[in-house]
């Protein structure tokens, strides 16, 4: 029922004019001389895609495993000649292309022009074509390996209910690094470059899945069968009347319309000799209708993709684990459905979230913002985290401040700040602040009978999606004590009507220097 991908992830190291090669695929690990040898065939098809400064640069034996049957030698050097600055050269025929990538990017993009990686892998046109098999080699720094493995992985989807069978069975990805001072890589780089590349894909499913397949207790299910794969992972499930019993005003009073129960998830990973304790927090709204104050018939199809901060961090979560990581960490998933019905939230209602904060019910379309406070609050006071990072698609306002490519974060730490718009360009998943002053804006929330309101509807005096992000940091006291971001990536979760993984390569580039994988600390470490 869809793309059946059996080796998604097939990475080799080089040293230019060496044949050292490090491989593995999805099902096994392996340790190899040079690339995998490819013969020509009739339904194979091969796209060497890299910054044009790179391809330029690698010779013909480096990739000869790949390149024999489709050209020599000399076509190499001829076709090398003719490549452009950025755009697709055929080499052989239709089979075999190669994508040059622009080497100049803006200083808001990322240096490796992933978009344009994604872009034009996806143009080079193998759906819908005869092509049963498909070998990419990515030509790559090594600090840029994340960013460009990331953006492949996005261009196969796993999701699909056509009755059709698809042509392209199998993709095999292999990275050629040509860096000689970042050459050692190991086997635990490899590994999470293809845990990425999983949880990127795996993303997208769950995102892409409807919400009559991924209703509140599937989502549920689905980041408890992760936590058993992981092994060793903590459980902590509260569902249902035990959220109201137990003070999660805002997961309840959001859920309580729906057929299925909210419910709030909590994985825990605590290696031995942690020092720090990490959580993600994550919006997990498996459908939004807007509530009593519901959506139009334009505005409401889509809204399955409401969920998407929690599913980037549910597979974030597992490519840090499985990578090794050294800190305490929780992820913590806060997931209801957001439906209407006689016992719904209404506008003007008051409800009492997890940190006793009473809240006045001005948008009921307003929703991710009151569980999202019950996470926070949670990760601060029972979890003692030092570091809480949340994520959400939570304002349509996010495109108009950072538009669709760059997610927007709220922190109270401009170290941290700096730290995590340094891994969104290196990783690809671009992000850029919002303004941090609740003292200039969380008043726009006031409420004459309650603590606060949960939104600025109808005033709009402020920053609508920093205002929502000042209303989650108000059950944590804005931070205090701690290091705080809240990510809203709204209009970053979908391109057209798919689902493109944002948020795994970020998180991974961004807490990557607590694992075992040198190649996402380098991507939050280059400069």
């Amino acid at each position: 029922e869809s793309i059946q991908i059996s080796s998604l992830l097939l990475a080799g190291l080089h040293r230019l004019g060496g044949t050292v090669a490090v491989c593995t695929r999805m099902a096994s690990f392996s340790v190899r001389k040079g690339l995998t040898q490819t013969a020509r065939a009739p339904h194979h098809s091969l796209i060497v895609v890299g910054q044009h400064k790179n391809i330029k640069n690698v010779s013909f034996d480096a990739l000869s495993a790949k390149l024999a049957g489709h050209i020599d030698a000399d076509g190499w050097k001829e076709a090398l000649e003719r490549l452009p600055t950025s755009g697709t050269l055929p080499i052989y025929l239709n089979q075999a292309k190669v994508i040059s990538i622009s080497d100049t990017a803006s200083r808001h993009n990322s240096p490796a022009n992933p978009h344009a990686v994604t872009k034009e892998v996806r143009a080079a046109g193998v759906v819908g074509s005869s092509t049963t098999s498909l070998s990419i080699v990515i030509v790559t720094e090594f600090a840029h390996a994340l960013a460009n493995v990331a953006a492949v992985a996005r261009c196969f989807p796993l999701y699909s209910r056509k009755t059709t069978q698809p042509t392209l069975k199998e993709v095999n990805v292999e990275v050629v690094f040509t860096d000689k001072e970042n050459a050692e890589v190991s086997e635990e780089d490899i590994a999470a470059l293809e845990s990425v590349a999983t949880s990127i894909r795996t993303t997208a499913r769950l995102i892409d899945t409807p919400a009559n397949e991924l209703t509140t207790d599937a989502f549920v299910e689905e980041a408890l069968v992760i936590a058993k794969q992981l092994g060793g992972i903590e459980t902590t499930v509260i569902k249902g009347e035990e959220l109201r019993v137990r003070g999660f005003g805002g997961i309840f009073h959001v859920g309580k319309a729906a057929l299925e129960p909210p419910a709030f998830v909590v994985l825990t990973h605590r290696p031995e000799g942690a020092t720090s304790t990490y959580a993600l927090v994550g919006k997990g709204i498996v459908y939004d209708t807007g509530g009593m104050q519901i959506k139009g018939k334009t505005g409401m199809p889509g809204m399955k993709m409401d969920m998407g901060g929690a599913a980037a961090l549910l597979t974030s979560f597992a490519t840090l684990v499985s990578a090794g990581f050294k800190q305490n960490l929780h992820l913590c998933l806060c997931i209801a459905e957001n439906n209407i019905s006689p016992v719904a939230n209404k506008p003007d209602d008051i409800i009492t979230l997890l940190s006793g904060k009473t809240v006045e019910i001005n948008n009921t379309d307003a929703e991710g913002r009151l569980v999202l406070a019950d996470g926070v609050f949670y990760a601060k006071e029972t979890l003692k985290a030092d570091v809480i990072v949340d994520m959400a698609t939570l304002t349509g306002a996010q495109a108009h401040m950072t538009g669709k490519h760059h997610a927007a974060v709220l922190t109270n730490c401009e170290l941290f700040e700096e730290k995590i718009v340094r891994a969104g360009r290196y990783s690809g998943d671009l992000i850029h602040p919002m303004v941090f002053t609740p003292d200039l804006h969380f008043p726009d929330l006031n409420s004459a009978i309650a603590d606060m309101k949960n939104s600025n509807l109808g005033k709009m005096m402020g920053p609508p999606s920093a205002i929502a992000g000042h209303f989650i940091g108000s059950n944590i006291a804005f931070g205090e004590g701690l290091r705080w971001a809240h990510i809203d990536m709204a209009c970053c979760a979908l391109e057209g009507e798919r689902a493109l993984g944002y948020g795994v390569a970020l998180v991974a580039a961004m807490l990557g220097e607590h694992t075992n994988a040198h190649v996402l600390a380098a991507a939050s470490e280059a400069k």
